[in-house]
């Protein structure tokens, strides 16, 4: 049989390739129906998440013990998966104040694949293990790669690579549990089923593979003190919208006002964490970055410490 055939027939028995049932006059239904039943199936996306939420949790602990050891997340994608990792890579710095390098989105063809498909660099697995040694990725690392078929060759090389390096690996699909057989750490399989249009994995699949990766970025955010109560509190004031959200935070979780907020932040060179100790704990600047580090960066054990 011809490498093609095989791979015909591979994608033929994937879930997130079959025919939708619920979806077969969609192309003949109204307006108000096509979205109806686009709408539907979301729901089935997001529903395939919560049997997953077990293993989303064991990934979220790896990335933690990661980064506390001075290791970074690599996500690792094509298509779609791939720019899904980039963003949510991307949003790190601004919203939990973390270095570029911390979070990382590998896409397969680089960075003209963010905007322009380069289908292509994701036929090789040799593609995505050479990302790995570009990237630099050592055995401190975590290495979450992202394919809702399972079986992109870019992902599964990046990952075979990065187990070979000795760096833990995950695993982000859309397919069932009972038919991933990949090596790695933790693998994460919400089943969302057929799409409603036959194929087009950027619609249920990309609506799951969004909710797990904003779980494993931000819940590691949280368990890192980059949140206090449920406001971000490591944002970095980059423009004049994040300039007035970090006034907002620290007038709503100190209860002061807006002349308040904007003096101590100013006063604390426009750190909304130290800014917040500053009022909450009634201490300067200087007092406040030590309370913070002695309570290893969340704001709740900097106000208590004595």
């Amino acid at each position: 049989m011809s490498a093609s055939k095989d791979l015909f027939n591979e994608l033929k028995s994937l879930s997130t390739e079959k025919r939708n049932p619920r979806t077969l006059n969609i192309d003949r239904a109204d307006l108000e129906d096509v979205l109806g039943m686009i709408h539907a199936e979301d729901q089935i996306a997001v529903s395939a998440v919560t049997s997953e939420l077990p293993y989303i949790a064991e990934a979220v602990r790896i990335v933690e013990a990661a980064f506390r050891n001075g290791g970074r997340l690599f996500y690792c994608g094509a298509g779609t998966s791939g720019r899904l990792g980039v963003l949510d890579a991307a949003e790190c710095p601004p919203t939990f104040g973390t270095p570029p390098e911390l979070v990382q989105g590998l896409i397969a063809g680089g960075r003209e694949a963010m905007f322009q498909a380069q289908e292509g660099a994701e036929d090789l697995e040799s593609n995505g293990a050479d990302a790995m040694v570009e990237a630099g990725v050592t055995s401190n690392d975590v290495v979450c790669g992202i394919a809702a078929s399972r079986r992109t060759p870019y992902v599964v090389g990046a990952v075979e690579k990065a187990r070979q390096i000795g760096a833990k690996t995950l695993f982000v699909t859309c397919n069932p549990r009972s038919e991933f057989a990949l090596e790695v750490d933790v693998a994460i399989c919400a089943d969302v089923g057929p799409e409603p249009i036959m194929g087009s994995t950027r619609m249920k699949s990309g609506t799951a593979t969004k909710l797990i990766l904003n779980m494993i970025s931000t819940a590691t955010m949280v368990r890192l003190g980059k949140v206090y109560q449920n406001m971000m509190v490591d944002l970095q004031m980059t423009n004049l919208k994040l300039v007035e959200r970090s006034k907002r935070i620290v007038m709503t979780a100190a209860e002061v006002d807006y002349d308040t907020a904007t003096t101590a932040l100013e006063a604390a060179d426009g750190h909304v964490k130290t800014a917040l100790v500053m009022l909450l704990a009634n201490v300067d600047a200087d007092h406040a970055k030590r309370r913070i580090e002695d309570g290893d960066g969340f704001v709740r054990r900097a106000i208590e410490t004595s």
